[in-house]
């Protein structure tokens, strides 16, 4: 028999990765021989300058993250070092690229373990600012489907065939079950504890009271606008590290910038199905672009477009690999009984 901690970490960790394994197998399977070799003619002959580019600029968006959350620490009443919240934010980055929204609760442990911030308070902070990302994501998802309707519902479309819903030949995706399975299992795994763990209710109730401290921490800021700037960077940031990349091939370079939101759309909603978005991100915004390449030739726009998809993917991926380890080793862990009294005073 699974103990429930198995199903919940099975849930968690497993299916996601299988799923990202299976669109890996079939990011490759449904490219023939001929769009094989263009895709990695196109991967070998891009113009990594503006790759590298891109990845300076994600370093930027990182390190006004890391600025932007100590807005939100100040009211609390924690004085933290910058590069402790950014090595957490890094950390809690790298964690999420193994077990999905497992991120967030390391970078709370992390910061905890560096400046002694209560988990549950600066968890709070952390679910403010993924509340805030969220409404911008979501505008910059409403925005791209009123400059481009159109294309905006064909491309959806196509993603429902493609991941979601029927296939060409009529039948039913088997992802499709795999996502509804995960959901499934996770929905009643959390209602068995509410329901029959009366001590994990309590502990939930106080958990979500400091949770909501730290959400209207944001409104207590000393200086809003700097919380609002920082969050125009950190998205401007990364729309231009993703747009970047198109000058990197020249047969992507005259996609017009709705068709790059468009991509940065799809790319982020492949992160919320896989572990890092592995399988998903690189079919997704290679679905994209080949929409925009146009269908004269489907096979080289899917060779291009998942190239495309795949050289984005990677370098990020790669650039939160790297930053992530160089965290794990250079964050302090030194936080003592006097820096705890410390904080208490300041309070």
């Amino acid at each position: 028999m699974f103990s429930k901690k198995n199903i919940l970490t099975f849930s968690k960790t497993v299916l996601p990765l299988l799923l990202g394994v299976y669109l890996i197998w079939f990011f490759f399977s449904s490219m023939s021989k001929e769009s094989l070799d263009l895709f990695y003619k196109a991967i070998k002959e891009a113009n990594y300058f503006w790759i590298v580019i891109s990845m300076i600029l994600g370093v930027v968006a990182y390190f006004s993250r890391a600025y932007r959350w100590d807005y939100v620490l100040k009211p609390l009443g924690y004085e933290t070092k910058f590069w402790n919240r950014y090595h957490a934010i890094m950390i809690g980055y790298l964690v999420n690229l193994t077990i999905p929204r497992a991120g967030e609760a390391s970078r709370s442990a992390m910061l905890y373990r560096s400046d002694g911030v209560p988990f549950s308070n600066s968890f709070g902070t952390i679910i403010a600012e993924r509340a805030v990302d969220f409404a911008m994501l979501l505008g910059i998802g409403f925005l791209t489907a009123f400059l481009g309707m159109d294309d905006f519902w064909e491309i959806k479309s196509r993603i429902e065939t493609e991941f979601g819903g029927s296939t060409a030949e009529g039948g039913t995706s088997i992802v499709k079950y795999i996502i509804y399975a995960v959901i499934l299992i996770l929905f009643l795994g959390a209602g068995y504890f509410v329901v029959f763990k009366k001590e994990f209710r309590k502990k939930l109730m106080a958990f979500a009271w400091d949770v909501w401290k730290g959400l209207f921490s944001i409104f207590r800021s000393k200086n809003p606008l700097g919380y609002v700037l920082h969050t125009l960077i950190i998205w401007g940031c990364y729309i231009v590290m993703f747009a970047l990349p198109f000058q990197s091939l020249a047969e992507t370079q005259e996609i017009h910038f709705n068709g790059i939101l468009l991509g940065f759309c799809a790319g982020a909603l492949g992160i919320a199905f896989t572990n890092g978005g592995v399988g998903t991100y690189p079919l997704l915004v290679g679905l994209v672009v080949a929409f925009y390449l146009g269908d004269e030739n489907k096979s080289d726009a899917q060779a291009i477009g998942n190239a495309l998809g795949m050289i984005i993917w990677i370098s990020q991926t790669l650039l939160l690999i790297l930053l992530g380890l160089l965290s794990l080793v250079l964050l302090p862990k030194n936080y003592s009984k006097e820096n705890k009294d410390e904080q208490t005073e300041l309070r």
